[in-house]
């Protein structure tokens, strides 16, 4: 008997075997092709459950992926602990404008991680609309589907309060007060990840951009991420824990698998071939398509042939390496599910 796409997905996450990988998209899913067909568009998709429900269905109703996901952006958890967010267009997802927390490591100023309980967190804004439409994307696509919700990593959310550039200067000038806030955020972190889950989400994929290489050595995200990681993420009960991290992330594959994570979302900076040598079969690994190049700048052609090679390295899910572009074309994203599905 066929596997659903729901049943395929959860298989290849606990790396059993199966008849191919399944092809879905874990990280931001919705463009503007699938808001046109749906007539749901940003911002309003980002707020109102209903609407973010069938944005987040789309991968799987209009483009043929194997999982469906929510919400659509980085920007809720810090827009509820009082973050200024530019909301976006329709092309564009929401920013942050404004960081309402003093951290200043030049002049020795800080202001105290004084933030509102978990509980509170929960009950209102951004992240309870979120909740919901994962209620909702839940009832009405999870018997098929796995569901797929994202949230926020603690040491990346931490920065959206204090500023990324401050947080990071301040682990070379006074990492005791960066480490302050990364554990002010955890329980929240922490919280929401287990509410996603308790609302039906079959996988919690964290983003945690700001621990990347780019900003953190291996050790540094050890002690400023990683362990908060293991507490906040790979703790949840319920749910598969996927961890994504931008950019080149060779040189802390090792340190991501020790968190105690499910699988690891990465980008197309790592060669497929070698990002499967160098997980071995410790975690399922989810990626690594190039989200700019293939799917928004090249054809039809060339998004099947990456995605065959991603298929072919031994990707447990093949997947876009990062959050989709808007812009990206429906027939580009169907070449990359063919090229897996066939």
């Amino acid at each position: 008997m066929a596997m659903t796409p729901r049943e395929r997905v959860l298989a290849a996450l606990r790396k059993e075997k199966l008849d191919r990988p399944p092809v879905a998209v874990f990280t931001q899913s919705a463009t503007i092709g699938q808001m046109e067909k749906l007539g749901v568009f940003w911002p309003e998709a980002h707020s109102n459950p209903q609407a973010m429900a069938k944005l987040g269905a789309g991968q799987a109703d209009i483009l043929g992926f194997e999982a469906v996901r929510a919400p659509f952006c980085l920007t809720a958890e810090a827009e509820r602990l009082g973050c200024t967010v530019d909301p976006g267009k329709q092309d564009r997802t929401p920013m942050l404008k404004k960081h309402p927390f003093k951290f200043d490591p030049m002049m020795g100023e800080y202001d105290a991680p004084d933030l509102m309980s978990p509980e509170e967190f929960l009950s209102s804004g951004r992240p309870a609309a979120v909740l919901e439409g994962i209620k909702l994307l839940t009832e009405q696509k999870g018997k098929e589907y796995a569901v797929v919700a994202g949230n926020t990593g603690p040491f990346t959310l931490a920065g959206h309060l204090v500023s990324t550039e401050n947080l990071v200067f301040g682990i070379m000038m006074a990492p005791e007060e960066v480490e302050k806030w990364v554990k002010a955020v955890n329980p929240l972190c922490k919280a929401y990840t287990q509410a996603l889950s308790d609302a039906g989400a079959d996988v919690i994929q964290m983003s945690e951009p700001s621990a990347s290489t780019d900003l953190l050595s291996p050790d540094m995200f050890d002690d400023f991420a990683g362990c908060y990681l293991k507490e906040c993420l790979a703790s949840v009960k319920d749910a598969s824990s996927i961890l994504h991290i931008c950019g080149n992330t060779t040189p802390i594959i090792n340190n991501m698998i020790a968190t105690g994570v499910t699988g690891l979302s990465i980008e197309e900076k790592v060669d497929p071939k070698e990002a499967v040598k160098l997980v071995g079969k410790r975690v399922a690994l989810i990626g690594n398509v190039g989200c700019v190049n293939p799917l928004l700048m090249g054809t039809p052609e060339d998004c099947f042939k990456h995605g065959v090679a991603v298929r072919e390295a031994g990707f447990d899910v093949v997947a876009p390496g990062c959050g989709l572009s808007a812009l990206i074309k429906n027939e580009n994203l169907m070449a990359l599910v063919k090229a897996v599905k066939g």
